[in-house]
């Protein structure tokens, strides 16, 4: 095997599986030159409202305008506060900064790298209106408590889902249900990388309430709900029908990828958790996890130079993230920052995330595996 061709996500050999299905939905997407609202965008909206039990799913142009549209739904005013973890991607708090709210940037847990409601409650203020939890990696926040502080403080909860569609949290009447269909509103994105990857930008939301649905339907839609009859500001922020009709085929087969994720994590576990200086991915116990990225952490001063030991082997890895967002400068003059960030600080010297996606082979993982595994006995 060319060790050279192990990737950190394998979207072609993904797409070669189910090239007949595809390529069949492009061509008929083109046919009926339907490209903006055609029918494959509703029936993408029903499948996943189905499919994950959400009463409405509203999709838009890509994750970060669903988090934008999320906010811009709950009426806030310029410099609301919303609680937002330190460590996770910049897309959480910039629509916050975008929208001239506060972000208000909190540490996360030192195991499963979430936020969690006692971390939470140290932001609040009398000007907090809503929390972002953000289900990192493919694994969820716990989510009873932050919906017990919510309730108790009034505020709203928007999920960031971007990272864990199809993980599900288990609920205190002993229900399991979804992420992102928890909050008050979900958000997830269906970048090619992600889980339920398109073959461009691409975007959802998820709510139960039918106010909130009609609202966001309407600020993805230019704030109309009927043409050329505008009642809100809003944006143009559309999933293509070409997207809509990928992802149609491509969910069928979500959780068959999510459980080929697991099998790689399984493996990884199992090779990988023998080695002192290796702490392997934690699992909640009251989640399920769907590893959109199998994220390890190594002593600080061993982080770097096994990722450069890796990369000589034809081994890919990713740090997410080398710099928490409460060091960003995009943020330094605009957020409230609670705390030291302990743990924020800390993951982001010594995460790093190796390959994992649908199409590993066992070869490659034990070739990985022994590559690390060298790399330790001589360090």
């Amino acid at each position: 095997m060319n060790h050279n061709k192990i990737m950190m996500v394998d979207l072609k050999s993904q797409y070669l599986r189910i090239k007949s299905e595809i390529d069949l939905a492009i061509q008929n997407c083109i046919e009926n030159t339907n490209f903006i609202n055609g029918q494959q965008v509703k029936d993408f909206e029903q499948k996943l409202s189905t499919h994950y039990h959400s009463n409405y799913v509203v999709s838009c142009a890509n994750g970060t305008d669903a988090l934008q549209l999320a906010l811009m739904s709950l009426d806030l005013q310029r410099g609301d506060e919303i609680i937002v973890p330190a460590f996770t991607y910049v897309a959480s708090a910039e629509v916050i900064g975008l929208l001239q709210l506060t972000p208000v940037i909190v540490d996360v847990e030192p195991d499963t790298f979430n936020i969690n409601a006692a971390i939470a409650a140290e932001g609040l203020s009398s000007k907090t209106r809503a929390i972002i939890p953000v289900h990192l990696f493919g694994q969820c926040v716990e989510m009873n408590s932050i919906m017990q502080l919510a309730h108790n403080e009034g505020i709203k909860v928007i999920e960031d889902t971007a990272q864990s569609i199809g993980a599900s949290c288990k609920m205190t009447d002993g229900q399991s249900k979804y992420a992102g269909t928890i909050g008050d509103i979900g958000t997830t994105s269906f970048f090619p990388s992600k889980n339920l990857g398109c073959y461009g930008d691409g975007g959802a939301m998820f709510t139960q309430d039918e106010n909130l649905a009609t609202t966001l339907r309407m600020l993805a839609n230019h704030g109309q709900s009927k043409k050329y009859y505008h009642e809100i500001i809003g944006t143009n922020s559309r999933l293509d029908t070409l997207q809509a009709a990928i992802l149609l085929e491509k969910v069928k087969h979500i959780d068959q990828y999510n459980q080929a994720r697991q099998a790689v994590a399984h493996f990884y576990d199992e090779a990988l958790q023998s080695i002192q200086d290796i702490i392997i991915p934690f699992r909640n116990p009251l989640s399920t996890h769907v590893f959109n990225q199998y994220t390890i952490k190594v002593p600080a001063a061993l982080r770097d130079k096994l990722k450069d030991f890796l990369h000589t082997k034809g081994i890919p890895s990713m740090i997410y993230y080398p710099l928490p967002l409460h060091k960003q400068s995009a943020f330094t003059k605009i957020s409230k920052i609670i705390g030291g960030l302990p743990n924020s600080n800390a993951h982001c010297n010594s995460v790093l995330s190796l390959p994992i996606h649908t199409e590993m082979e066992e070869s490659q993982l034990s070739y990985i595996v022994e590559n690390m595994k060298a790399f330790f006995k001589n360090n």
